[in-house]
This record gives structure tokens, C-alpha cells and sequence, in this order.
């Protein structure tokens, strides 16, 4: 039997464009385009594929045309910047701990809201401490104090925790204010399945991402030119001045290791920069901008890998389908 009703023909008309609008990326605005299901049967658990920002690229796990395949335990994701597709996926929406990559939303947070006040000072109280067994830290006692610009240097490439706690209590109040700063942000970026407890990924199993949405807050970061110059450095001078007012230096090194020379890039292939993250909860993580010979962005990053080793091998094997 024929619709030919003129409330058919309207229904018809609105599952067309329902299902034109999830077809792929478009053009609309990622911060407007995230919504929630709140209906128990659409809980944020049951969802496989609750929400992604419209304009990037799609969150389906998606395996390479060439076979290629990474650590099967690891959460991965290649994302082609300009043309908006995804060219590899797995577990992209299984949320996990992220360890030091939670420093990309920090630093997101921190310049979106006072990107223009580099120069502001920051002093530590008591809780600047990271006490976590085996933390990186650069060693700030209540008291010291330095810029937000040396603090934003030293998050991103040293990856020191007790800065990040430095930041997150100038910036937020407290490290809970921050925190619920960056879970706001989050939201508006359409990373609808993190939940940050702290702005710098030391372990609390309330504290998750997933791949995809680490792909879009590494997205948003790269907006500001200070995180894109940042991450591409391979060393920086910190100061900072101790609670007596003395002026303390120390060359800090980038933990990433196609910076340092440690691990190698394929042909064809350039690294930028990115943010390294480990504990023993989150496993080995990095996040990655990365360009082919003809200068196009790629954002690659993988997720609870097993070893460093395994984490570089797996990285450099993702990154040739870029040069492909």
C-alpha cells in the first residue's frame, strides 16, 4: 500500500534528513552538535556510539585496507585532519585511563581561558605535591612560583605532575574546580565519554577517555598556536623561583621519543609533536600530529599499549598508512 498522506510523506521526509545527518561528517559546528539519551535504556553505558562532533572525523572502529594491525589489548586511531576520515580504528570508544594525555585538556582549559595571560604567575600551595609512587614531577615546593608560559612548557613536554596541580589550583581554585573546568570543556567539545578528576592523569578509576575523544581535545588544543609550538619542541629552559625568591633553572627534555631521537618516524612521514602518557593503570599512551610529504595533518593515538617498545612499534606501523 502507497503513503500518500501528507503526514507520510512529512514522516518520510524527516528520517531522510535523520539519516543524512549521521551519514559522515559535515559542516556544522562541532560544540553545537552532542547530545545525551538519558533514558535508561540509552544510558551512557549501553551506547556504543552515544555521540560524536559532527564536523571530524567518525568514532567507528575501522580496520586498515592493508591488514595492519596494532597490540590487540591497545585502544587506536588515525583520524586524516583535512579530509575528515577516519583511515584506522580499534576500541575507539572503550573508555580507559589516559595517564599524562589528560595534560592536552589541561593545557586546552588553561588557554582557552587565559591564553592571553602567559605572563601571570602562578604559586604553589600545599597541594602541588604529586605523591604518587614513580610520578614525574619537577620537584615545586609550596611557596615556589613561575609563569603560566614556563608552567604550560614544562606540563607538555616534561610532563611534570605537581605543574599540572601548579595550574590547575592558579587556574581553577583547586585541582576539583579544575577538574570540573575541563569536564565542562569536554562536554562542549562532544568528548561526551571522558570524566577528569585531575589535570594531571594520576590514577583514579573515575578518571577516563576514550581514543576518539582524546582525537577531538587534541583537536581543539591545536587551535592555539602556543600548544602546536609547544609540542614541537624537543627541549626548554624552565625557570621558576623558589619560596625564598631565588631564581631556579633546569633543561627539561620531551618525553616523546620521535623528538628525542629514540624512536623513528617512516619515510614519508614527519612527527610534529604530541603528548606521552604512562602509569601502571593507563598502560603506555601517545597522542601524535603528524604530516605527509605533501604537509597534511594526521592526529594518530594509541591507548593502553603493553611497554614502551610495543607503544613506538605500533605507532610507527599506524603512521605508514599515511605515506600509503
Amino acid at each position: 500500500m502507497k503513503c500518500i498522506s501528507k503526514t507520510c510523506s512529512i514522516i518520510i521526509a524527516m528520517l531522510m534528513l535523520s539519516s543524512a545527518c549521521l551519514s559522515g561528517c559535515s559542516s556544522i559546528p562541532y560544540e553545537a552538535k552532542y547530545s545525551i539519551d538519558k533514558s535508561p535504556a540509552n544510558s551512557r553505558e549501553n551506547l556504543y556510539y552515544p555521540t560524536f562532533a559532527s564536523d571530524k572525523c567518525e568514532p567507528q572502529d575501522r580496520s586498515s585496507d592493508s591488514g595492519m594491525e596494532v597490540n590487540e589489548a591497545a585502544c587506536a586511531g588515525l583520524f586524516d585532519i583535512n579530509s575528515r576520515r577516519t583511515l584506522y580504528a580499534k576500541n575507539v570508544n572503550s573508555r580507559v585511563m589516559p595517564a599524562s594525555l589528560t595534560k592536552v585538556m589541561t593545557t586546552y582549559v588553561a588557554l582557552k581561558y587565559f591564553g592571553d595571560q602567559l605572563d601571570k604567575v602562578l604559586t604553589a600551595d600545599s597541594s602541588v605535591y604529586a605523591n604518587e609512587s614513580g610520578a614525574q614531577a619537577l620537584g615545586l615546593k609550596e611557596g615556589d612560583s613561575m609563569t603560566l608560559n614556563d608552567a604550560l612548557h614544562v606540563l607538555l613536554i616534561y610532563s611534570a605532575n605537581d605543574v599540572a596541580n601548579l595550574i590547575a589550583t592558579n587556574l581553577g581554585g583547586s585541582i576539583e574546580g579544575f577538574a570540573d573546568m575541563m569536564n565542562a570543556e569536554a562536554k562542549k567539545l562532544g568528548a561526551t565519554q571522558s570524566n577528569f578528576k585531575n589535570p594531571n592523569g594520576l590514577n583514579d578509576m573515575d578518571h577516563y577517555v576514550t581514543a576518539y575523544d582524546m582525537y577531538l581535545i587534541f583537536s581543539a588544543a591545536m587551535k592555539y598556536d602556543t600548544f602546536s609550538e609547544i609540542i614541537s619542541m624537543s627541549e626548554y629552559n624552565a625557570k621558576w623561583t623558589d619560596a625564598s625568591g631565588q631564581v631556579q633553572e633546569r633543561s627539561i627534555n620531551n618525553t616523546n621519543g620521535y623528538l628525542s631521537g629514540n624512536a623513528k618516524a617512516p619515510s614519508g612521514v614527519t612527527v610534529i609533536g604530541g603528548k606521552t602518557g604512562t602509569t601502571n593503570a593507563a598502560g603506555h599512551c601517545l597522542i601524535l600530529l603528524a604530516k605527509d610529504g605533501k604537509g597534511n595533518p594526521y592526529i594518530a593515538v594509541i591507548l593502553r599499549d603493553t611497554d614502551g617498545d610495543t607503544l613506538y612499534s605500533d605507532m610507527t606501523n599506524m603512521l605508514s598508512e599515511i605515506a600509503k
